[in-house]
């Protein structure tokens, strides 16, 4: 296996080092974090999945999907209901998450190396991978002396040399590479970040065991595990038993009064959630949660470890075999609407949160950078983290909102599943959506219609104008790149 391993005593002697001989106080106390880290930091683990609806576990509304290892989770923590991915696709919320910024600051605006179709409006310029100028989340707490692993889907890179999460922070690496989907969910993986395993051997169930093997082996000293599956993304495969358990599950649904798609934006949008493949692909995610969170118990560090569970978009509804249904939410993956970007959220923190609790605070990706640097009790980086803001006074109660007006989008692509250009901006209650080919508009009340179904943009012009100055304000501030009209682009019949 390719790793690449740091000793926590070896970059702690550095850190003192460069204090001494260079006089420099920032150094020492860095230091000093450091050393404090050693005795009573709280450990973190991260865990995202790709391509999971809001609605595709049980605590979250699901009644096809069986995922008790997550919903246990759920009621040892608090489950924010409102809490938004940065992106409707992975890289750039990928990105978000490790740099506290929204995806125009980091450059990354769709995945990588993004849709290259022919298309009406060509994309605007990004970036093929994360900067080397960010201070990620794993290396602020790198420095504070936690060791650091991270293991699963990376892609935040076109290839693996000098852009891998070895060079950002991970002192381990197991899976992650240039890879958006896995080459194999079987063994052999084919990937040259994680050995292969015996025959049969399926990914994510390896994954859960390699993020319980540093669990184990770093209990001693504060650690950061960011375990992030491949599942639930295509290509859809999973384990033939499991499939098997939900292909009877599924015939003995009750007659749905539902359709199983409806037409939206001219594409097929899954209405149910029937699927044995997808939903065995889920059923192994959440036993994979169920092995990390024995691990804790086992090394006896359940009580001083925050778990984070989270997605890093919508599920996918509106192409590529259509899984799952996010219903009530509208659409899924790639698209602006809430079916595209809220997602599952759920924080375990013993101690300082009330079990078995919810938020509807409206919350999204950069948050979780400045809110496990409070957790640690280490001083924020706020040229860093300039998008995020911490959520500790809303996990243990202490306000009931976040000094914050606004959450963006901007998606200045052709997304795979049908989505186009498009910005938008949640502010209170209301969301509206600009969509860059034509410049409509749309403008939702998600208080009384969760489902974005009522258009208000005509019957309230001025609220709609007052939020798409806002949102264009936004776009100016963050250095926002536009897509332009392909002069070649010629529409099919």
């Amino acid at each position: 296996m390719r790793q690449s391993s740091f000793a926590s005593s070896t970059s702690l002697l550095c850190l003192l080092v460069s204090a001494v001989i260079l006089g420099c106080p920032a150094c020492a106390a860095r230091a000093a974090q450091a050393g404090q880290a050693r005795e009573s930091a709280p450990n973190f683990v991260f865990i995202l999945i790709d391509d999971m609806g809001w609605r595709d576990l049980g605590c979250f509304g699901s009644t096809f999907h069986e995922t008790p290892n997550i919903d246990r989770l759920a009621r040892q923590g608090v489950r924010f209901t409102s809490a938004y991915a940065a992106c409707n696709v992975c890289s750039p919320t990928r990105a978000s998450l490790l740099t506290g910024k929204y995806p125009p600051r980091t450059g990354i605006t769709d995945w990588i190396p993004g849709n290259r179709r022919p298309q009406k409006m060509l994309p605007a310029e990004m970036r093929d991978s994360l900067s080397h100028d960010e201070v990620t989340l794993a290396e602020a707490l790198k420095d504070a002396g936690y060791a650091t692993a991270f293991v699963g889907k990376w892609h935040l890179g076109r290839t693996d040399r000098r852009e891998g999460p070895d060079l950002q922070g991970f002192d381990v690496n197991v899976g992650g590479s240039h890879y958006g989907t896995p080459p194999s969910y079987f063994s052999q993986y084919r990937n040259p970040w994680i050995d292969d395993g015996p025959e049969g051997e399926y990914l994510t169930d390896r994954l859960g065991e390699e993020a319980a093997k540093f669990i184990k082996a770093k209990k001693d000293k504060p650690f950061l595990v960011y375990l992030s599956h491949y599942g639930v993304h295509n290509p859809q495969r999973a384990k033939q038993a499991l499939i098997d358990k939900y292909k009877a599950k599924a015939m003995n649904l009750p007659h749905a009064n539902t359709p199983e798609f409806i037409t939206d934006h001219g594409r097929q949008v899954r209405q149910q959630q029937d699927r044995p493949v997808y939903a065995a692909m889920v059923e192994s995610v959440d036993d994979s949660v169920g092995r990390v969170m024995k691990a804790l118990e086992d090394a006896g560090v359940a009580e001083r470890t925050v778990v984070v569970f989270t997605t890093d978009n919508g599920g996918l509804s509106t192409a590529e075999g259509s899984p799952t249904s996010n219903v009530p939410l509208r659409t899924g993956k790639g698209w602006p609407y809430e079916g595209g970007v809220r997602v599952p959220l759920i924080v375990k923190w013993p101690g300082a949160v009330k079990p078995g609790t919810t938020c509807d605070v409206p919350v999204v990706s950069p948050d979780v950078y400045p809110t496990f640097l409070e957790m640690a009790g280490l001083p924020p980086r706020p040229r860093q983290h300039v998008d995020g803001l911490s959520l500790v006074p809303l996990l243990k109660g202490e306000k009931q909102s976040l000094d914050r007006d606004a959450i963006y989008w901007h998606y200045p692509h052709t997304s795979n599943q049908g989505g186009g250009p498009h910005g938008a901006v949640r502010a209170g209650d209301w969301k509206l959506i600009e969509w860059y080919e034509d410049g409509g508009i749309e403008l939702y009340n998600l208080k009384d219609d969760l489902g974005e179904q009522d258009d208000l943009s005509e019957k309230m012009p001025e609220r709609a104008a007052d939020l798409k100055e806002k949102l264009h304000a936004w776009r100016k501030s963050v250095h926002a790149k536009m897509p332009k009209p392909n002069p070649d682009f010629v529409e099919r019949p």
